[in-house]
């Protein structure tokens, strides 16, 4: 059996490869949706809340680019410096590349029930703390 990191590299690449491809037609990528979905989420977003919401799935130049992208796409608006905010026909397009994504997630969890996805994310979720928070007696980890 391969460990646990090959199977998170691959997961992600896969999830990234598939969804890039699925919303190729809209002009969109994996991460340009997660901006998306962060500004749709907060009617007051800023910059600096969409690069602290995805710090984890992007550094600071590829979600700088995500923002640039889905400006110039037409998605968002700044109705003033350093805020996003969807356009009308963002909005409307959103609508559409949703009910994809919802046919996609669903294709990628064929065969694994509920329980079991909760007991992956929890089980991810526990490792993650394990790595990431300090323990007593042990120095913080970076």
């Amino acid at each position: 059996m391969k460990p646990i990191g090959y199977w998170l590299n691959r997961t992600d690449q896969a999830l990234t490869a598939s969804m890039d491809a699925l919303l190729a037609d809209f002009g969109l990528t994996r991460l340009g949706w997660q901006v998306l979905g962060v500004v749709k989420d907060d009617p007051q977003a800023t910059d600096t809340a969409v690069l602290t919401a995805l710090a984890a799935n992007a550094d600071v130049p590829a979600l700088t680019s995500a923002v640039t992208s889905v400006l110039a796409g037409g998605w968002v608006t700044r109705p003033q410096p350093d805020h996003l905010a969807l356009t009308d026909g963002g909005r409307a397009r959103l609508a559409e590349v949703a009910r994809r994504v919802d046919a996609f997630r669903e294709r990628s969890a064929t065969g694994i029930t509920h329980e079991e996805y909760v007991t992956a994310v929890t089980v991810l979720e526990r490792m993650t703390r394990n790595l990431t928070e300090p323990r007593e007696g042990s120095p913080a980890r970076p």
